[in-house]
């Protein structure tokens, strides 16, 4: 070994046309850098194609250079990170996507990054080649990890991004059901940079996220990481206790300065619906919480895994 270890960790899902350009982009960029070694963990996310077949090929290939690491089922993205990191020996760890959207070739960027001083660097787009949608649940995700965890509002946070070994040690400590990468890493260091790359468009497929995927991560990143809509409950429920005893005292003194004022039933009952709307609605965050409580309770594991290989085989 020539230099320092870097770790390239790759969740897939549905990447059996696109992985194998990604790891030769990976080798191609690597093989000019004397001064980095580096080992690709390939983590198979319980995808229905044959991205299992291709993992194991790359693996047969590569023989050692690349570990393969196959999900029993479908755990999500954030958990297939967890896998790749917890496998991971590498001095830095850098994470990227399986479509090659995101280039390897920009990695050296990110790296510099670390070896300047700073413990995480994300890759920041000056354009992304998403969809509509998909750019608004990237803005979603920004809004949330900014509001409910503490992220700096110019801190960009994507799914392309390095960590020192530190970094990674301490996020594998974390065995809740529910992990979530970016709480993980804004917990552990406030020494995070941006570094400018390109975001190419996607060739073939399309994304594996759904908006029912979307949705999901954001109520785990809000709910694993922080109490703060807790506080924004309790806040909304003390203020409408409020807004609702000035309406009673107005209610009661417009009775008796216009003595024919109508009851206003309609207007009660649009009151009660919508209060009985916002209680439901705290009730249920308070549930997701005792939720997730009860079943991190119960070792619901992260993800589990079925094989690996490292040279193709079993």
């Amino acid at each position: 070994m020539s230099g320092k270890l870097i770790s390239f960790v790759i969740p897939c899902y549905r990447s059996e046309k696109t992985l194998g350009g990604v790891v030769k982009e990976i080798d191609d960029t690597f093989s000019k850098l004397d001064k980095y070694d580096c080992e690709i963990i390939l983590v198979n996310d319980g995808s229905p194609d044959s991205t299992w077949d291709e993992i194991r090929k790359i693996a047969g290939a590569k023989k050692g250079n690349v570990v393969g690491i196959n999900f029993a089922k479908n755990f999500g993205q954030h958990a297939a990170i967890m896998a790749g990191l917890k496998e991971s020996r590498g001095d830095y760890v850098i994470c990227l996507d399986d479509d090659g959207q995101t280039p390897a070739s920009e990695a050296p960027k990110l790296l510099s990054a670390l070896e300047n001083g700073a413990d995480a660097a994300y890759a920041r787009y000056s354009k992304k080649q998403h969809n509509v949608f998909r750019n608004f649940g990237t803005a979603m995700n920004e809004w949330m990890a900014h509001v409910m965890l503490g992220k700096p509002k110019d801190l960009y946070v994507s799914s392309y991004f390095a960590v020192k070994r530190f970094v990674v040690d301490e996020m594998v400590r974390y065995e809740s059901s529910y992990p979530y990468v970016i709480g993980l890493v804004l917990r552990t260091t406030g020494n995070i940079v941006n570094v400018d790359v390109n975001h190419r468009r996607r060739e073939v497929g399309q994304s594996g996220y759904t908006f029912t995927k979307l949705l999901a991560l954001w109520i785990n990143g809000f709910t694993a990481f922080s109490i703060k809509p807790l506080r924004i409950a309790t806040f909304t429920g003390v203020v409408f206790a409020i807004l609702g005893f000035i309406y009673g005292i107005y209610t009661v003194i417009k009775k008796f300065v216009v003595s024919d004022v109508p009851v206003g039933f309609s207007a009660l009952m649009s009151a009660v619906i919508f209060i009985g709307g916002m209680l439901m609605l705290m009730l249920g965050m308070i549930g997701e919480y005792l939720g997730r409580l009860y079943i991190s309770q119960n070792k619901n594991p992260q993800y589990v895994i079925r094989e690996t290989t490292r040279d193709g085989e079993k």
